[in-house]
């Protein structure tokens, strides 16, 4: 029997007998399961393909890793596959489940739909749910999202778990828990310092480049710096399928020695470049815990964020730790620039970020994960 059990979405890698997967889920996890004698995961792995830039590896001796195959219904041909394979995936899930000490899983996504069905068959277990999505119950989400948050968020259906989301939230039943996540350790609190924002305005995105993450927002943001004849720098830590689309457009504005493309750096690089950024740009359409916000408000980077999940409940719905903002260039233009026009409200809001983020630590984090077991 299996101590700790995790049924994810989440695809992985395999190479030289290690499991790896995108990187901050990784970290995360491998808390969660570095004091369980014996760990299965159940997975889709992608066989053929390398870790990337971004994954880590799974750090456990003892650790099971339950392959099946990925799904969607996006696609006739698609919809006919998952009909095949979905007998096989519930079986392998259910085998699972009955055979662990503790289940642990992740949502929402297409395993934790599976899962959150499967799961109503074993009252008796101790279970772990992370929503690492929205809770807000008024958000709009597909349905299978908000199916997996009311199965979740029913006492009835889900017996002796405790479901871990972002936020405090009205609805909430009493399986719910406001949780959180970390990025950093208590050795890490290291003082910031950062060159005068009137020499140069040091911005930065953090995240992947689709439409769900906006980013094209920091290019006509940036197009509106060099109108107003701003010294500044706006750097780009992430890659995805606008990428090229945004190179594109950085060079018909002109701003290829204002905008930095990075692509996909490892955590350190990102931690570096937010230790030297003044202001975060990301208006995102969803997030959960956006590690992003989480992460520069850490190293007094001033987030310029959208009203999504838990972030007014982070960063203050006045501007106590950052900006709340919407889609509008030019909104976000004059606020900027209005919080550079005062000079002391900016020193405020960077250290009142850096000191609420700096609450939650790697190590706060695990404490809490082991009385939560």
């Amino acid at each position: 029997m299996d101590d700790f059990l995790i049924i994810t979405c989440v695809h992985h890698t395999s190479e030289n007998g290690d499991y790896y997967a995108y990187g901050p889920y990784v970290r995360e996890m491998n808390l969660w399961i570095e004091k369980e004698n014996s760990v299965s995961v159940v997975a889709p792995l992608m066989s053929e393909t390398k870790p990337g830039k971004i994954d880590l590896k799974y750090k456990h001796k003892q650790l099971r890793f339950v392959t099946v195959p990925a799904y969607h219904v996006q696609s006739v041909q698609a919809i006919f596959k998952t009909i095949f394979d979905l007998p096989g995936i519930i079986f392998q899930i259910a085998k699972a489940m009955r055979n662990a000490k503790h289940i642990h899983i992740r949502i929402p996504g297409n395993m934790g739909l599976l899962a959150m069905f499967v799961q109503i068959f074993f009252p008796s277990k101790p279970k772990t749910i992370k929503y690492a999505g929205n809770w807000d119950g008024l958000s709009q989400q597909p349905r299978t999202y908000k199916i997996q948050r009311f199965i979740a968020n029913s006492p009835f259906l889900t017996k002796n778990a405790k479901v871990l989301v972002y936020g405090d939230w009205p609805d909430s039943s009493t399986n719910v828990l406001p949780f959180f996540t970390a990025s950093y350790t208590d050795s890490e609190k290291e003082p910031v310092s950062k060159s005068p924002v009137n020499q140069k305005i040091k911005l930065v995105f953090v995240g992947a480049l689709y439409d769900g993450k906006n980013p094209e927002i920091g290019l006509q943001l940036s197009n509106l710096m060099k109108q107003a004849g701003l010294n500044f720098e706006f750097v780009y830590c992430g890659d995805g399928v606008m990428r090229q689309e945004l190179e594109a457009q950085s060079l018909a504005l002109g701003l290829q020695d204002n905008v930095i493309f990075k692509g996909n750096v490892d955590a350190d690089t990102v931690k570096q470049i937010l230790q030297e950024s003044h202001f975060l740009i990301f208006v995102s359409k969803t997030e959960g815990w956006p590690k992003a916000v989480a992460e520069a408000m850490f190293w007094g980077c001033i987030p310029f964020t959208s009203r999504v999940s838990c972030v007014p409940q982070m960063i203050g719905e006045n501007r106590e730790r950052g900006v709340l903002v919407s889609k509008d260039p030019q909104q976000i233009f004059e606020q900027l620039v209005t919080l550079l026009e005062d000079t002391k409200e900016f020193e405020r809001m960077g250290k009142a970020a850096m000191d609420w983020a700096r609450n939650y630590t790697l190590e706060t984090f695990q404490s809490e994960i082991e009385r939560l077991k």
